[in-house]
């Protein structure tokens, strides 16, 4: 498994880099232990039906980092049939599997790929993978750094990403600079930056027409105890994005530091690239001055989601301390809180299947949802991953779950 996977759902003892890896499928969907959960415990359920569309034997069989995108810019308004949905993921795990095995050697690992979803029902014949080739036809990962702060050897996993349909419609995706780097302890890697990957309407995978952009978005706390990444989630709100109170602002969440802290800034659409016309919300007011960046809630994941809700309110999603078992929300007034506190809406039964086995990145998707509720996602992985993806080929796909609202 690959470094980074690891290093991100270990946030809790380590740096605040992004996190871990993959999943997969073969034969027929069995039912999880987490149908089990009944509506006493959990005011959530299991979402058999997307389950099932990333439940693969071939091709793609297991990614993470899942972020779901409506290429038309509507976040929050409920997809239709004629919605394309761009899914991103950072590692993922390419080749065949048998009777829920995979044999040693037999898959390739690539960094980063997209998927597509034509239409809002998770249906598999609509649903197609992306991935670029070498010259011997072996995956190869989609997006590869350019920047000219880029090093050689560095690769991208991604972060979240939003349709700018208040501008001209530019899809941008912010992508972690990772580098491998030989300590001799369990994390052999480190992150270098955080990049913007700008790609014009219109465009198709594998979006040639790109440009990368090196941003001041990873930089350190001003209490010098780690630091901060933005790019793990983006709440567009305006009124072209559908959302019910809209201030006209896009914003971008950043976490850090060892007990996970989450950090807000702020855009108007028009000057999403100039990012001298950024602002960070420190704690009172919104400041050009980003060292002042004061944390708006803690014990949060590295990849999460804002939503909004009836009444004004917002519903952040996450998991809970950054790969405890708990699928969590909390509720607020505004996008910078102050947050209720954290709320357990759903256990994540696979870290009682092997001892090495973990969860991460709770996420929602509003424009995937039905009335009443959330589509939520997270993910699962082993820390063990090279030996157990050989006889669980499913461990690595993101689990799905509904929250009643």
């Amino acid at each position: 498994m690959n470094i980074h996977q690891l290093g991100r759902a270990i946030a809790i003892l380590c740096f605040p880099l992004l996190l871990p890896f993959s999943c997969g499928r073969a034969g027929k969907l069995q039912s999880p232990p987490q149908d089990s959960q009944s509506e006493a415990k959990s005011l959530s359920t299991y979402a058999s039906d997307w389950n099932e569309l990333f439940f693969r034997n071939s091709g793609w069989f297991g990614g993470d980092g899942i972020f779901a995108i409506p290429l038309d810019g509507r976040e929050f308004v409920p997809a239709g049939p004629q919605t394309r949905t761009l899914f991103i993921f950072s590692d993922s795990v390419i080749g065949d599997t048998e009777n829920g095995t995979v044999k040693k050697g037999g898959f390739k690992m690539i960094h980063n790929l997209v998927a597509v979803l034509e239409g809002k029902e998770p249906v598999e014949e609509k649903f197609e993978f992306y991935w670029p080739e070498d010259e011997t036809g072996a995956p190869t990962s989609l997006f590869e750094p350019q920047t000219p702060n880029t090093k050689p050897g560095e690769y991208y996993w991604l972060g979240d990403g939003f349709v700018n349909i208040d501008a001209d419609s530019t899809l941008y995706i912010f992508a972690y600079r990772v580098q491998d780097v030989p300590t001799g302890s369990f994390f052999e890697f480190e992150q270098a930056g955080v990049s913007l990957i700008a790609i014009p309407p219109g465009s198709k995978p594998p979006f040639r027409e790109q440009r990368q952009l090196d941003t001041p978005f990873f930089f350190p706390l001003p209490d010098g105890s780690g630091k901060i990444s933005f790019g793990s989630g983006i709440f567009a709100n305006t009124a072209s994005a559908g959302a019910p109170d809209p201030d006209g602002y896009i914003y971008v969440y950043g976490v850090a530091g060892l007990h996970l802290g989450l950090y807000v800034a702020r855009t108007k659409p028009e000057f999403f690239e100039d990012f001298a016309a950024w602002e960070f919300w420190n704690g009172m007011a919104w400041a050009k001055e980003r060292d002042g960046v004061a944390a708006v809630s803690n014990s949060v994941s590295h990849e999460l989601s804002l939503s909004p809700l009836p009444g004004g309110r917002y519903l952040l999603t996450h998991q809970r301390y950054g790969m405890l078992p708990e699928v969590a929300v909390q509720v607020s007034k505004s996008p910078v809180g102050p947050f209720f506190p954290a709320k357990n809406i759903w256990f994540c039964p696979e870290v009682n299947q092997d001892i090495d086995y973990f969860v991460y990145n709770a996420k929602a998707y509003p424009h995937l949802s039905a009335p009443g509720e959330l589509l939520i996602s997270y993910n699962v992985n082993s820390f063990d991953f090279f030996v157990d993806i050989l006889n669980d080929a499913q461990l690595c796909r993101p689990r799905f779950i509904r929250l009643k609202l």
